[in-house]
């Protein structure tokens, strides 16, 4: 579905939104899982997994992951044990990883879901290990090494003290050996080489088994980048964090807000709260069913002279007057005529018109922080491509 037909679904599918609802996420399953069938392709022969973690980046797990099994997907990486009890729901002859590993006291409940754990430190893989041999079989398990980033992960140090541990490593089925990548969303960072070569050093000290060294923005660096499996997330979502390198998936989300008033403003009255915007002409001012407890940054609102945020009707931008508040936001619609904005319309905040990307660096997050903190007052439409 290329963009004009993704923006024509979601007008005629607005009007079965319920008239109660003050705002609406629109998702399309159709879209995410062309999106995994795409990066596929572009990886082939390599696996390309697919990361849910997070109620799948925020839209919805139990609907996307029946979405992307269905689509071909066979590998999932989430966070926690019970993102990955409802994966193994979802998809129950999938594999399943758990970026997290093994908490202290976890490891029995890990073993009984069925699902593998990622291994980041030396105790971490000592009590797996301990697990096998109480229940004297070996344990399927991923090794997370470190080469950079310093957050999760084996150092150098720790995957040597592993690689000469036997009696450690006897006990572990390793299914896979990982690491992540720092500056994966710039494509000519040296970090990344660097990091490249210090996961190919280290993976012959440790047991042979497939290799994942890239996500979303890292598997577009190229095929040496891919080994056996890739992890994207933010890509399968339609999102393109990478600037001036377009991933080949497209949008999967849209969010859209109820105008409640439209109201005349006169120059030299303020809009919103601590009186940060005063309109220099006389203004018509939208207010619409959205905040940040819906998911909108405060740091999209404009103080007086200034304009930051901006939502968009029909593809007409109209500026975030004001301070953004907990359930309101406040936009100058002055410009936008025939047709006016009236009460009862809806606003586009992430769309065809303002991408996750733009309205994150707006914000100054990144899309990544917008999508996941989408909250749930919205309603949740979801398009399948039928």
């Amino acid at each position: 579905m290329d963009h004009d037909r993704n923006a024509a679904v979601r007008s005629e599918d607005l009007a079965a939104v319920p008239a109660s609802a003050t705002g609406v996420v629109v998702i399309d399953l159709a879209a995410i899982a062309d999106n995994w069938r795409g990066l596929q392709r572009l990886v082939d022969p390599a696996i390309a997994a697919a990361v849910v973690k997070a109620d799948a980046y925020g839209l919805g797990a139990d609907r996307v992951i029946p979405a992307l099994a269905a689509a071909g997907a066979s590998v999932f990486f989430v966070a926690t044990l019970e993102e990955a009890l409802q994966a193994r729901t979802l998809a129950p002859r999938a594999t399943v990883m758990i970026l997290d590993g093994v908490p202290p006291g976890a490891a029995e409940d890990i073993l009984a879901s069925g699902a593998w754990p990622v291994l980041s430190s030396l105790p971490e893989v000592r009590d797996w290990a301990a697990l096998a041999g109480r229940v004297g079989r070996r344990l399927p398990a991923v090794l997370h090494v470190d080469c950079g980033l310093n957050r999760l992960g084996l150092s150098g140090r720790e995957v040597q003290a592993l690689a000469a541990d036997m009696h450690v490593l006897d006990a572990l089925d390793v299914r896979l050996v990982m690491s992540h990548m720092a500056c994966a969303d710039e494509p000519g960072h040296p970090k990344n080489v660097q990091q490249l070569a210090v996961f190919s050093q280290l993976l012959p000290l440790l047991p042979t088994a497939p290799a994942s060294f890239a996500a979303s923005d890292g598997l577009m660096l190229g095929p040496e980048f891919h080994f056996g499996m890739v992890r994207p997330g933010y890509a399968l979502y339609g999102g393109q964090a990478a600037p001036g390198r377009g991933c080949p998936v497209r949008p999967v989300v849209s969010v859209q807000a109820r105008v409640l008033q439209v109201r005349d403003v006169a120059p030299g009255q303020t809009v919103g709260y601590a009186a940060t915007y005063s309109p220099s002409h006389a203004a018509r001012i939208a207010v619409i069913a959205g905040g940040y407890a819906d998911g909108l940054p405060r740091h999209l609102s404009a103080a007086s002279g200034q304009r930051t945020g901006w939502a968009a009707f029909g593809g007409r931008r109209a500026p975030i007057v004001g301070r953004v508040s907990m359930d309101l936001v406040t936009l100058d619609v002055s410009e936008i005529v025939d047709p006016s904005v009236a009460r009862g319309d809806w606003a586009e905040l992430v769309g065809p018109s303002i991408t996750l990307e733009e309205m994150g660096a707006t914000a100054g997050t990144i899309g990544y922080e917008i999508l996941t903190r989408l909250g749930h007052r919205f309603h949740r439409l979801y398009l399948d491509g039928t």
